[in-house]
């Protein structure tokens, strides 16, 4: 009497729980890929690819192709008459008095002897943060920061520098205008040399520097690098790594390819008291024109003479890629769109890796300069399917889709450009 009463209950029970089962079998991915990447970072890696949709590993192709016309070696260009644009979120701040080189005298002073720097040399006076996910940024900078006596930490500077916690991008030159509302120096600069690092050392100044991470050919992925010594016996460069750990050692070569990725920028926080040394290192590379038309250079060069062999990338063909795309951004950032859509045409036609435009805009801006709208938006659909969270991409593509008198598609873009970034000035511009 007592098993067939409840008999009803139990056979219900069981129709619910393989009921409750199957909806969390069906909702699983769903709300897999639902949790925000800082909380799925912590599940199993077979859960965590139910969050990924499938996607190629490069970027889109130009369609037609359009063939690169850019003289290699470089022939003379008119002259400079351009003042350097950068992408939205770069926008530039004037380098402080300080800064100035003094005019170079007409008589030349009796030179002195130049002291021989040393083989091996370490700052020390540093504090190191292992990073919370995707918190290089804050990180990197929390750390170059200690070492003029500030205790601001990666959470204190994450508030300010990425307010969505999910932001994939903080940029040099967003790290540089925090660390000048603090009252320091800052200077964001491209086309350095393994030399300049060494020099900036013996200056007793830390060096950020934007460089490339590579896992293996489909996980690659922007670090922001902090170097604080080196050791030329050993060709390497000592690093505070957020991920890694403080005296983190990197051989020249390794670093000087996944740098070139970045076209070799860097950035440099220092008190305003130390402008002179800072000066005195980076020289004619004070000026945005000489910086961009050097670094122009180099990257061509490297275009036409790829190295025989590489240690840092996935597949060694990658060099004449980034070479190609560094030859666009020095472009984009001198104003010459036409060549520069040339050169990131040859990129994209080499095979750019999908994560690259989560980190450098310079394709969006000439595509966008020259009227080729399609490319800005092909591009921005192939960055925004790998992550949906990339204020750039959406204001990029929006611009583009009011070009093309597609309004309610701008809006929508700039919007959400504006919920990733809140109260962005470009997008609120463009939404105006």
């Amino acid at each position: 009497m007592l098993r067939s009463r409840y008999t009803p209950v139990l056979i219900g029970a069981l129709v619910l729980l393989g009921l409750s089962l199957a909806v969390c079998l069906l909702a699983g991915p769903a709300l897999i890929r639902a949790l925000p990447g800082r909380y799925a970072y912590y599940l199993p890696e077979s859960l965590q690819e139910l969050r990924h949709n499938p996607h190629p590993d490069t970027l889109p192709t130009p369609v037609p192709l359009h063939t690169p016309t850019l003289p290699l070696p470089h022939t003379p260009t008119p002259p400079f008459s351009h003042t350097p644009t950068l992408s939205p979120s770069h926008t530039p701040t004037p380098l402080p008095p300080t800064l100035t080189p003094s005019p170079t005298p007409t008589l030349f002073p009796t030179p002195t002897p130049t002291p021989t720097p040393p083989v091996t040399l370490t700052l020390t006076g540093l504090r190191h943060e292992h990073q919370a996910w995707n918190n290089c940024g804050p990180t990197t900078l929390a750390m170059a920061l200690s070492y003029w006596g500030r205790d601001e930490t990666q959470y204190d500077l994450a508030t300010v520098l990425k307010p969505d916690p999910e932001d994939k991008n903080v940029s040099p030159w967003e790290m540089e205008a925090y660390a000048r509302s603090l009252g320091l120096g800052a200077t964001v600069r491209v086309g350095g040399t393994l030399e300049r690092l060494k020099a900036l050392v013996q200056a007793g100044l830390p060096v950020i520097a934007e460089t490339w991470y590579v896992r293996d050919a489909r996980d690659q992925l922007g670090h922001y690098r902090l170097i604080v010594g080196y050791d030329d016996a050993a060709q390497e460069f000592v690093t505070y790594d957020s991920l890694h750990g403080p005296d983190v050692s990197i051989g020249y070569q390794e670093m000087d390819e996944l740098w070139r990725v970045f076209n070799r920028a860097y950035l440099v926080v220092y008190t305003l008291e130390r402008g002179d040394a800072l000066a005195s290192v980076l020289g004619a590379d004070l000026d945005d024109e000489t910086m961009y038309e050097r670094a122009l250079e180099v990257a061509r060069s490297e275009a036409a003479s790829p190295p025989d062999d590489c240690v840092a990338y996935a597949d060694c063909r990658d060099w004449v890629t980034f070479s190609w795309f560094n030859v666009g951004s020095s472009l984009t950032s001198l104003g010459r769109h036409a060549e520069a859509t040339g050169a990131y045409d040859q990129a994209r036609q080499l095979g750019l890796h999908y994560r690259m435009l989560w980190y450098q805009f310079g394709p969006y801006e000439s595509y966008y300069a020259v009227g080729r709208y399609d490319d800005v938006i092909a591009l921005a659909d192939a960055t925004l399917a790998t992550a949906n969270n990339l204020e750039e991409s959406y204001y990029w593509r929006g611009m583009a889709r009011l070009a093309q008198g597609n309004v309610e598609g701008a809006r929508a873009d700039f919007n959400a450009a504006l919920r990733y970034h809140e109260n962005w000035p470009p997008a609120l511009a463009a939404l105006d």
